[in-house]
Parts: C-alpha cells; sequence; structure tokens
C-alpha cells in the first residue's frame, strides 16, 4: 500500500524539483549561484526581480509576448470554428486531402517558414509588430485548432442543427447562440493549446521582431555579458514565464478534463 504512493509521490517530486530550483536561484545573486550549492538562498535578494519590474525593456518584453499570444489565440480560434464546422458538417470534393493538408502546416517546423515570413513582413510593414509574430503562428495554430473542434462538433448530433432551422434561426444565429455554447469544451481546449504554442515558440517570435515587439525569451539574452551570465536575473525571468501557462491552465481545467475524455486531444 506504501509503495501504491511512493511511486506517484517520487515522481511528482521529480517534475517539481526544477521549477524549485528555479525559484530558489531566482532569490540568489550569480556569485551564490557559481558559489555555493545550497537547497534555499543564503543570502535572499529581491534585486533580480526588481530589475525585471523597474526596466521597461524586461517588462515591456512580457508585455510583447502576452499581447501576440493573446491576438493569435483569438485570432486561429476564430478562424477555426467554421473552418472546423465545414469538416464536420459538409461532404465536398477534395475534403479529407485539404483537411490533411492543414496538418501538414502543423508537422512542419518553424524554421522552415521563417525567412518567408521576414521578407514578407518587411514589404508589407508589419516586421517588429505583435501581428507578425500572432499571424505567424496562426500558419501552425490554426490546424491545429480545427483539429481539435472538428472533433468535438463532430460528436454533436446533426439533428441539433436541423431543429434549430426548422424552429426559425438563422446559420449565424443558430451557430453564435445555440452551437458554440455546445462545444464549449472543445473552445477551451483549442484556445489552451493554441496559447501554449505561441507562448513557448521561439524561433520565429525572435526573427519576426527586433526592438519594439521583442519577447521576452529574445530580452532573456540579453542577461549575457563578457563576465558571463547573469544567473538570478535569467532565474527571475524564466520563473516568471511560467505565472500566464499557470493561469491559464488554472481558468480551463476544467475544459481539459472534458476535452481529452471527449475530444481529439
Amino acid at each position: 500500500m506504501r509503495l501504491k504512493w511512493l511511486i506517484p509521490t517520487v515522481y511528482i517530486i521529480f517534475l517539481l524539483l526544477p521549477i524549485y530550483w528555479l525559484l530558489n536561484m531566482s532569490f540568489k545573486n550569480t556569485n551564490e549561484i557559481l558559489g555555493t550549492f545550497s537547497l534555499w538562498p543564503q543570502t535572499f535578494t529581491l534585486e533580480n526581480y526588481k530589475t525585471i519590474f523597474t526596466d521597461p525593456s524586461w517588462y515591456n518584453g512580457y508585455l510583447n509576448s502576452i499581447s501576440y499570444v493573446v491576438v493569435n489565440s483569438v485570432v486561429a480560434v476564430a478562424v477555426a470554428l467554421p473552418a472546423a464546422y465545414a469538416f464536420s458538417r459538409y461532404r465536398f470534393l477534395g475534403d479529407k486531402h485539404l483537411f490533411f493538408w492543414l496538418l501538414t502546416n502543423r508537422m512542419a517546423p518553424p524554421a522552415v517558414f521563417a525567412l518567408p515570413f521576414i521578407q514578407l513582413y518587411s514589404a508589407v510593414g508589419l516586421f517588429d509588430t505583435v501581428w507578425a509574430v500572432a499571424l505567424a503562428h496562426c500558419l501552425f495554430n490554426v490546424p491545429l485548432a480545427v483539429w481539435i473542434l472538428e472533433g468535438f462538433m463532430s460528436g454533436v448530433p446533426k439533428e441539433l442543427d436541423e431543429t434549430a432551422y426548422v424552429d426559425g434561426y438563422s446559420f449565424p444565429r443558430f451557430f453564435l447562440r445555440i452551437f458554440i455554447p455546445t462545444i464549449t469544451s472543445g473552445i477551451g481546449v483549442a484556445a489552451f493549446f493554441c496559447f501554449m504554442f505561441s507562448w513557448v515558440e521561439l524561433l520565429l517570435a525572435k526573427s519576426l521582431t527586433s526592438v519594439a515587439a521583442k519577447p521576452i525569451a529574445a530580452v532573456m539574452t540579453k542577461t549575457a555579458s563578457s563576465s558571463g551570465y547573469e544567473l538570478g536575473l535569467l532565474a527571475a525571468a524564466g520563473a516568471l514565464t511560467l505565472i500566464p501557462g499557470a493561469v491559464v491552465i488554472w481558468f480551463v481545467r476544467n475544459y481539459i478534463a472534458k476535452g481529452f475524455a471527449l475530444g481529439r486531444v
């Protein structure tokens, strides 16, 4: 009986250990990190967090990242909803091939599209804006959202659509007032995965920005200097990047649970 609880406990500790160590380092200075090995800070300091919250280049990096992630999640889900409905409810020439082609975009590495995006956005004046990163991430997130939402929509009986039309509902009214509330779990799951991919993606976010819209992942590279890395500052920045993801998981936790049970997740 004890062994039954011992294994998951050890596993959870193993998973949480890197997070604890990151927090531990964030309250130390670089000299202490390099000079001693301790399970907690010997000289507790908040200077690393103070630097992040008072230096515009640092906190603007967080604001830029959150901005393009939110824009991308909203746009990706909004575009995927009607597309997923079409794949779920209608059969048309090449529908399966088109659906597979959408998924192949998600399978391609971001590096493949970096150069075309740079040239395209430079030509139209979107380079170094949050819209550049948000729209670039849509190439990967829209297929993912379509795939997830199509699974949820296929689980809704077509009789619901037919009953609504008999009752006099127009398609926009039916879609917004009846159908979308029916698949809120799927929307929550799709938005979660779009948010997560966009938040952790680094290559396109760095390539398509330079100064004004630089994300926090790119700003973190400024901790390097001729004397080495400011490890305490880097750890504090890393610890703060965990917060948005934790907040999103908290708000959509119920949808994620239903998504694993009902959808294509």
